[in-house]
C-alpha cells in the first residue's frame, strides 16, 4: 500500500522524506534543524553540520520499530520537516533568539519540537521556549559531561572569557535563569576526562540530580529508568540527548569524544525504556560529521531521532 510519505531511500532533503514544511497546524511534531555551533573547540569544530548528516543519513533508518511499535509514527504524528533555523553563525544572542522565536511559534501551536543541532549551546534558547508553556519543565540530559560547569569554562576551552554563553553552561545558565525545574532534571552519563576540577559537584550545587557514567555502570540500566520514571512521572519532561554518550567506539564522529561510554545497544534501550513519559521536546546534538566514519555516528543519530518520534508517539497526550 502506498504510504502518505516517500520511501526515504529515495528522499534525503528532510528527515526520512517527511514533507518539508512550515505549516504546521495539523502537525503533532515537526523536526527542526539548528545548524549552530559556537566554534570554541579547539580541535573539534563541525557541530553545525551535524544536521545535514543526520538527514542523510535518515535515508538508512526505517519507520517501524518491533516489537516496540509496529505503526508509522512518522504518519501517526502528521509530522513535516521545517528545515533549519536561519542562524548567525559568529552571533551567540541573535542565533538564540531566532532559534527560541521558531520553537515558540512550534509550541504555541502544539506542536512537539523534535531538533537536531548544533552544539549543546543549542538547548538554552529551546528551554526559554518551552518554559512559557510548561512552567513545570523539567530535563532529562544524557552525556558524558554536565553541561553544568562553571563561567571559567570559556578559559579552560579557548583562552576566552565566554562567561555568559557557550556549550559548557547551558545548564548552568538554565538554572539561573529559572527556565527549567532543577530539582525535577537529571544528567545521566556524565564522566571524565574533564577540563576543571569540581563540575559535578558544581552541578549538584545548582539543585540537578546527577547519575554519573560510574554509577550508571554500577546501577545498570533497568534501575536507572525505574528511578528516571519515578521522579518525572506526570511532569513535562525536555529530553536532551548528547551524541557523546555514547563510546566513541560506536559514534567517533561527536564534538567532545570521551571514552567509557555507552554501546549502541544501551544507549538506544535506554532511550527506548523512556516509554510512557511526557516528552514535550527533545532534541540531539553534538555530532560533528568532519570526524565520523562512513557516516557511522550520523546514522546513529538519525536512529536515535527516530527512537525520540517513537517515545512523543507514546507520550500521554499524544498516546496511539
Amino acid at each position: 500500500m502506498q504510504t502518505s510519505y516517500p520511501d526515504s531511500s529515495r528522499s534525503v532533503g528532510t528527515f526520512m522524506g517527511v514533507p518539508f514544511s512550515q505549516e504546521i497546524d495539523n502537525a503533532k511534531a515537526a523536526f527542526l534543524g539548528i545548524p549552530f555551533d559556537c566554534g570554541l573547540h579547539p580541535v573539534r569544530l563541525g557541530a553545525r553540520m551535524g544536521p545535514a548528516a543526520i538527514r542523510e543519513q535518515s535515508a538508512l533508518v526505517r519507520p517501524y520499530q518491533p516489537p516496540l511499535w509496529d505503526f508509522n509514527p512518522l504518519e501517526s504524528l502528521a509530522m513535516v520537516d521545517c528545515g533549519d533555523v536561519d542562524v548567525v553563525l559568529g552571533d551567540i544572542l541573535e542565533t538564540f533568539a531566532r532559534i527560541e522565536s521558531c520553537v515558540t511559534r512550534l509550541v504555541e501551536s502544539r506542536t512537539t519540537p523534535i531538533s537536531f543541532g548544533g552544539d549543546g549551546s543549542i538547548t538554552l534558547p529551546q528551554l526559554r521556549a518551552l518554559h512559557r508553556r510548561y512552567p513545570d519543565l523539567v530535563v532529562l540530559h544524557f552525556d558524558a559531561h554536565t553541561d553544568t560547569y562553571p563561567d571559567e569554562a570559556g578559559d579552560a576551552v579557548s583562552g576566552i572569557n565566554y562567561q555568559a554563553f557557550n556549550p559548557a553552561t547551558t545548564f548552568t545558565r538554565a538554572a539561573e535563569e529559572g527556565v527549567v525545574n532543577v530539582v525535577g532534571s537529571m544528567h545521566i552519563g556524565a564522566r571524565g576526562s574533564v577540563m576543571l576540577p569540581g563540575v559535578f559537584e558544581h552541578t549538584r550545587e545548582k539543585g540537578f540530580e546527577l547519575i554519573s557514567g560510574v554509577d550508571l555502570l554500577a546501577m545498570g540500566i533497568e534501575p536507572v529508568l525505574r528511578h528516571v520514571h519515578e521522579r518525572m512521572e506526570g511532569k513535562p519532561v525536555y529530553l536532551c540527548w548528547d551524541m557523546d554518550f555514547f563510546d566513541p567506539s560506536c559514534a567517533p564522529g561527536v564534538y567532545t569524544p570521551t571514552w567509557g561510554g555507552a554501546s549502541a545497544r544501551e544507549g538506544l534501550a535506554l532511550l527506548q525504556g523512556l516509554r510512557g513519559l511526557n516528552i514535550v521536546a527533545a532534541d540531539i546534538n553534538t555530532l560533528s560529521p568532519l570526524h565520523d566514519v562512513g557516516g557511522m555516528s550520523a546514522f546513529l543519530a538519525a536512529t536515535c531521532v527516530l527512537e525520540c518520534v517513537g517515545l512523543v508517539a507514546h507520550a500521554p497526550e499524544n498516546r496511539l
